[in-house]
């Protein structure tokens, strides 16, 4: 087959796609590249050049191959496999007589560079966050962690997409059993696209349904790093800025990579103020509904008089108007993250004052329902993990409902099916409450408190088998 008929099959593949260019160097060698995702500049300044150098060498085609200056050239055997090189802004080159072809790697840039991580943002630490290029998220994590043993296993999933994902480990220090069970859920992953690492959640959650994520979600590249030290394994997705950590527990989303660049006692009281967070944004709502439907007696009686004094013009029933505005002030938040950034806090801003006043001046709600449920979404606000975030917004509706016909005691079930839930669930044979249920004095060590950097000595027993992290002297 001649060059021509080679470029000609590839042209009619890609449906003459008007980003095909074509060259002929001379009546021995062609190339061809796609000028969309390939830059011109080392197409004409290194690659052509390089090759008219070498066009009187007797055996052109292993002369290239051998000496030009790319460290990415890549023997391709058929011509579609061409189709994925191009994709990726390869050159292919076809030389006449030869039955095999070179794709020459030509990229242009086409994502952002390292920039500061938006959704997680830190004080003190490093600032970086991941990217859309894959190659340089890799960087991120190599520089981080310079061990032999570290591991980076890559598959391409998508029928379409091709997507690269990166599943990156430290070899003796992860569970294999784990590595096993991540890797064959991702080998029978069967789709058109990946495009971002989202796709894989489904694929990879294990058979137990839960409104609680099991995995974390992250574009910083420490607290990556921090995961795979403690046995953790990443997935890594190209064209994506995040990586799902996995296994994921019920303390996990209480910790920051922050807490490990501050004095401990900051870090314990931040946490402290988390879980506090936590309990304050689903019960809240469910709570004042309980008491002043169902348990007014609990209520102190001047308390009770002036709570009741605010509702006398109000024509709703009490779980209604907290449910109302409970809603209206999460589709508030919503706005505010779809929002462009110029516009969206100071929409936000006016849109709650302006509810809030004017509902109260109507008596449409009471005063204290738009103090309950502004309470109630400061608290959430401390959370960055969205899993998480809707987790705690789905468990607060059902908490509500729960004490709308049995008050304190539907709080109480509702509790008991949340606990048995959580306790229920083991990600990768990981169990979520961990290290409280089942109890784990050796793993307390960074759990809700973090102990001192001295005194972590262990890495989580239940996540290796290879825990100590401080050397014996």
């Amino acid at each position: 087959m001649t060059n021509k008929e080679r470029i000609e099959k590839i042209q009619k593949e890609l449906g003459n796609s008007s980003d095909i260019v074509v060259r002929e160097l001379n009546k021995k060698i062609s190339y061809l590249f796609l000028e969309s995702v390939s830059s011109d500049d080392k197409i004409s300044n290194f690659l052509v050049k390089s090759i008219v150098e070498m066009e009187n060498q007797e055996d052109i085609f292993h002369t290239i191959q051998n000496t030009l200056y790319n460290s990415h050239i890549v023997v391709l055997d058929k011509t579609s496999d061409c189709y994925y090189y191009l994709s990726s802004g390869y050159t292919c080159l076809f030389i006449d007589q030869e039955k095999k072809y070179l794709a020459i790697e030509t990229k242009t840039k086409l994502d952002r560079g390292v920039t500061e991580s938006t959704s997680e943002p830190s004080i003190r630490g490093p600032k970086d966050s991941f990217t859309e290029n894959h190659a340089v998220n890799l960087g991120l994590i190599r520089k981080r962690i310079k061990d032999p043993k570290l591991r980076i296993l890559e598959t391409k999933i998508g029928r379409r997409t091709q997507s690269k994902v990166s599943l990156i480990y430290i070899e003796d220090i992860a569970d294999q059993k784990r590595v096993e069970t991540i890797q064959n859920s991702l080998k029978t992953i069967d789709i058109d696209g990946i495009l971002d690492t989202g796709y894989l959640r489904d694929f990879l959650q294990s058979h137990e349904k839960s409104f609680f994520p099991k995995m974390i979600s992250s574009e910083r590249p420490d607290l990556a790093c921090q995961g795979i030290l403690n046995g953790k394994i990443v997935i890594m997705v190209e064209n994506s800025p995040y990586v799902l950590i996995m296994p994921a527990t019920l303390t996990d989303f209480f910790k920051s990579s922050e807490d490990y660049y501050q004095s401990y006692s900051s870090s314990n009281f931040s946490r402290i103020l988390k879980v506090i967070a936590f309990f304050v944004t689903i019960l809240t709502p469910a709570i004042y509904i309980a008491l002043m439907t169902f348990n007014q007696e609990m209520i102190p009686d001047q308390l009770l008089i002036s709570l009741a004094t605010q509702r006398s013009e109000v024509p709703f029933p009490t779980f209604m108007e907290v449910t109302i505005f409970v809603i209206l002030f999460e589709i508030l938040r919503e706005a505010d993250i779809k929002s462009p950034s110029a516009s969206g806090a100071s929409m936000s801003i006016v849109g709650a004052l302006i509810l809030g006043d004017a509902s109260v001046a109507a008596g449409i709600v009471s005063p204290i329902v738009v103090i309950v449920v502004a309470i109630t979404s400061i608290c959430e606000l401390v959370f960055t993990d969205m899993d998480f975030i809707n987790a705690i917004r789905q468990w607060r509706l059902l908490f509500i409902l729960s004490t709308i016909f049995t008050g304190m005691i539907g709080i109480l079930v509702a509790s008991l099916i949340l606990i048995i839930k959580l306790a229920s669930l083991e990600p990768l044979n990981t169990p979520y409450l961990i290290p409280y249920s089942p109890l784990n004095l050796s793993a307390m060590e960074d759990s809700i408190l973090l102990f001192p950097s001295n005194k972590r000595k262990n890495r989580p027993n239940y996540l290796t088998h290879n825990t100590r992290r401080v050397k014996k002297k």
